[in-house]
C-alpha cells in the first residue's frame, strides 16, 4: 500500500511538472478548462456586453464601448430668472455632447427667435433681440456621445415696463436750428452709470467738428462744441441705449438715430452802451436796430443767449416775474407782438410798445426784455430764429445762467469739460 501511494504521489507530481512545461512552451492543451467551466464564462461575458449596451449611463471602462463622458450644459438665462435684460442673448453651450435643436418662444405665443449654431455644433446663441416684459419658453434637445436625446424646457421674464428707461433729445429730429443751439438729452429715469451712457450715444457732423458731454443732473445731459456749430452743417445723434444699464436696475429701452441741421451763422449783439442791437449773419453786418433793455431795477442777463422759440403774439403778465397791482413797476396783462425768447425767465426780443419807442437808442424801459421798433422787431422775427445767438453786453445785469435757457456758452470751456 504504501508503495501504490508513492507511485500515485509521483503521478500527480509529474503531471504537474507536464502541464507546466506544456505551459512554458506555449501549449494549448495546458489551458484548455473543461466544458462546463468554458460555457459558463462565455455566458459571463455576454451578459456584460448586453448588460453595457444597454445601461442609461456609463462611468466606468467596460468591455462593450469606451466610457461615454457624462455631458455638461451651460444655460443662459437661468431656469426662472427674471427681470432679464432683454438685450442679452440667450445661449446654450454643451461639452461631450451637441445640439440637436432649439426653440425660444414667447409663453402668450409668436415666432420663435432665430438663433445661430456654432460650426462643431456645440453652442446655440440666439441672433435676435428680446422684447421687454415677456416671459420666454426656452426648449432644447442635446444629444450624448452614444447617441441618446435629452429633452428639457426652461423659461425666463425679460424687464419688465416698470424697469424701462428712455431718453429724448432737443432739437427734434429734422429739425433746422442756428449754430448756438446746444443738444439736450433728457432720461425718464436717473443716470448712476453715466460714462456708459456716453459711450452709447455718439455724435458726429458733416464738418467734422467735435464737441463734450456735460451734465447737469442725473436726467439732463448737454452737448456742445467749443465754438458755435459750423453753418450749414448736419448733426447726427446716433443711440445705442437698448440693454444699456442706467443703475438702480433701469435698462435702456430703445436705439433710434436724430439728424440735425445747423443753418447760417446767425449773431444778433446788443450793446447797453450804445443802445442798438447789430445783426450779423455769416459774419456780415445786415442791419443796425435802436433798442431799449432792461431798466436799472430789472436789467437784462448779459452774456450768450440763445433764441429759445417765438409767437406772433405773445401775452406778458407782471405776475410771472413776482410783481402785483400796487408794486411800483407792476404793469397790466398785456400782449406784444414779434416775441423771440431769449431766456426761460421772461426775456424777448419783441416789438416795444408805443409808450416806449421814443426812447430806443437812448434809455432803458423795460423789465429786461430787448425792445425794437415794430418794423425792426418783424424783420428779427423774420429772419433770426431757434438756436440764434443774441449777445447782451455791457450790460448791468448777471450773466444769463446755464440753465435759463441755453446759458451754456457763457460756461468755459474748460469748466465745460469738467464731469
Amino acid at each position: 500500500m504504501s508503495e501504490q501511494k508513492s507511485n500515485r504521489r509521483g503521478w500527480k507530481i509529474g503531471a504537474l511538472v507536464t502541464v507546466v512545461l506544456l505551459l512554458v512552451g506555449g501549449g494549448i492543451g495546458a489551458v484548455t478548462l473543461p466544458t462546463w467551466v468554458e460555457q459558463n464564462a462565455n455566458s459571463s461575458i455576454e451578459a456584460k456586453i448586453e448588460a453595457e449596451a444597454e445601461s442609461p449611463a456609463r462611468s466606468t471602462p467596460g468591455m462593450a464601448s469606451p466610457v461615454v463622458e457624462e455631458m455638461k450644459l451651460r444655460i443662459t438665462p437661468a431656469d426662472g430668472a427674471v427681470e432679464v435684460n432683454p438685450a442679452t442673448a440667450p445661449a446654450l453651450e454643451v461639452q461631450n455632447g451637441t445640439v440637436e435643436s432649439v426653440k425660444l418662444v414667447p409663453a402668450s405665443g409668436g415666432g420663435s427667435i432665430e438663433g445661430k449654431l456654432s460650426d462643431g455644433g456645440q453652442v446655440w446663441t440666439a441672433a435676435e433681440r428680446l422684447a421687454f416684459n415677456t416671459q420666454y419658453n426656452f426648449t432644447y434637445t442635446v444629444v450624448d456621445g452614444a447617441g441618446r436625446e435629452t429633452t428639457k424646457t426652461r423659461s425666463f421674464t425679460t424687464v419688465v415696463p416698470a424697469n424701462e428707461a428712455n431718453a429724448w433729445t432737443y432739437p427734434l429730429d429734422g429739425m433746422t436750428v442756428g449754430v448756438g443751439q446746444p443738444l439736450q438729452i433728457n432720461f425718464s429715469e436717473p443716470v448712476l452709470n453715466k460714462a456708459r451712457i456716453e459711450e452709447a450715444i455718439s455724435i458726429t457732423t458733416s464738418a467734422g467738428q467735435s464737441g463734450e458731454f456735460h451734465w447737469y443732473n442725473d436726467e439732463m445731459l448737454r452737448y456742445r462744441p467749443k465754438e458755435f456749430w459750423e453753418p450749414n452743417s448736419t448733426i447726427t445723434i446716433d443711440f445705442k441705449l437698448f440693454g444699456v444699464e442706467f443703475g438702480n436696475g433701469m435698462i435702456g429701452n430703445h436705439d433710434s438715430s436724430v439728424t440735425v441741421n445747423i443753418a447760417d451763422k446767425k449773431v444778433a449783439i446788443v450793446d447797453n452802451k450804445t443802445k442798438e442791437m447789430k445783426a450779423y449773419i455769416n459774419g456780415e453786418l445786415v442791419r443796425t436796430m435802436p433798442a431799449t433793455l432792461g431798466m436799472k431795477e430789472w436789467p437784462s442777463t448779459s452774456g450768450v443767449h440763445v433764441v429759445m422759440g417765438q409767437q406772433r403774439y405773445a401775452d406778458f403778465n407782471a405776475g410771472t416775474i413776482g410783481l402785483e397791482p400796487g408794486d411800483e413797476h407792476y404793469y397790466p396783462p398785456l400782449t406784444v407782438e414779434y416775441a423771440s425768447r431769449i431766456s426761460q425767465s421772461g426775456e424777448f426780443v419783441h416789438a416795444a410798445l408805443e409808450e416806449a419807442l421814443p426812447y430806443l437808442g437812448s434809455l432803458n424801459v423795460s423789465h429786461g426784455c430787448i425792445g425794437l421798433s415794430e418794423a425792426n422787431a418783424g424783420w428779427f422775427y423774420k429772419n433770426f430764429g431757434t438756436g440764434d445767438v443774441v449777445k447782451i453786453t455791457n450790460s448791468n445785469g448777471a450773466e444769463l445762467a446755464p440753465l435759463d435757457g441755453y446759458g451754456d456758452w457763457n460756461i468755459s470751456w474748460e469748466d465745460w469739460t469738467q464731469e
